[in-house]
C-alpha cells in the first residue's frame, strides 16, 4: 500500500465486533494487505495490565476509569499505532476515542466534550479514517452474551447502555465523514458484506 489506514470499531455488548474484525483481517490478509489487529484497552504490555484493572469487578471512580482508559490510549498510540501507520499498514483497533466519549463522556456522565477534548489531547489528534459502529439494541446485545461471566461494564445497567448506543447515534451524525452505522442486528455474513463495500471504497 501507499498509504496508511486506521480503521476502529465500535459496538455494544453482543454486536458481533470480533467477528467482524476476524472477517476483514481473512479477507485483507487473503489480498496480502499489510495489516495489524489491535484492542483499547490493550496492545501493549501496559495497556494489557490496565485493561485487566478496567475490567475486572471493582469500585471505580468515573475519573478514575477515564483516566486509565486514556493511559491504556497514549501508549498505545506511541508504541502501536503510530509505528505501524508510518509503516504504511493498516491498522483495525477494537475500540478508540468514540467510546470512550460514548461511555464516560454520555453513560458515565462526565461531559461529551470535556471528555473529546481530553481524547484528542492524549491521541494527539490523531483520528481514524473509518469507523464502524456496529449498532444493535441493547436488549438483544445483552441477551446475546447472558450466559457468559460478565465483565465490569458489560455487567452495568441496562440504561446505561441505553445511553451508550443513543451517544454513538449522536456521535455519528456529528462525524458523517468516517462514522459508519452498520446494521447489526443482520446475519454476520450481510455486516461483513456492508463493511467491506465501504473499505473497498477506501482501498480504491
Amino acid at each position: 500500500m501507499s498509504r496508511s489506514l486506521f480503521i476502529t470499531f465500535e459496538g455494544g455488548e453482543g454486536a458481533g465486533k470480533t467477528t467482524l474484525i476476524q472477517q476483514i483481517v481473512h479477507e485483507l490478509s487473503s489480498r496480502k494487505l499489510p495489516l495489524i489487529t489491535t484492542r483499547e484497552p490493550g496492545g501493549t504490555p501496559l495497556g494489557e495490565e490496565i485493561r485487566r484493572l478496567l475490567l475486572e469487578p471493582s469500585t471505580l471512580s468515573p475519573y478514575a476509569e477515564l483516566s486509565l482508559f486514556l493511559a491504556s490510549r497514549a501508549q498505545h498510540i506511541a508504541q502501536v499505532i503510530r509505528p505501524a501507520l508510518a509503516e504504511h499498514k493498516i491498522v483495525l483497533c477494537d475500540r478508540f476515542n468514540d467510546s470512550t466519549i460514548a461511555y464516560q463522556g454520555a453513560a458515565r456522565g462526565l461531559g461529551v466534550e470535556k471528555v473529546s477534548e481530553f481524547c484528542s489531547f492524549i491521541s494527539q489528534h490523531l483520528e481514524p479514517d473509518l469507523t464502524f459502529y456496529l449498532d444493535l439494541d441493547p436488549h438483544i446485545g445483552l441477551t446475546r452474551i447472558e450466559q457468559r461471566s460478565k465483565d465490569r461494564i458489560e455487567a452495568e445497567t441496562l440504561s446505561f447502555h441505553i445511553a451508550i448506543r443513543q451517544a454513538f447515534h449522536d456521535l455519528a451524525k456529528r462525524h458523517p465523514h468516517r462514522l459508519r452505522l452498520l446494521d447489526a442486528s443482520k446475519s454476520p455474513a450481510e455486516v461483513f458484506e456492508d463493511a467491506m463495500e465501504t473499505v473497498n471504497g477506501m482501498l480504491c
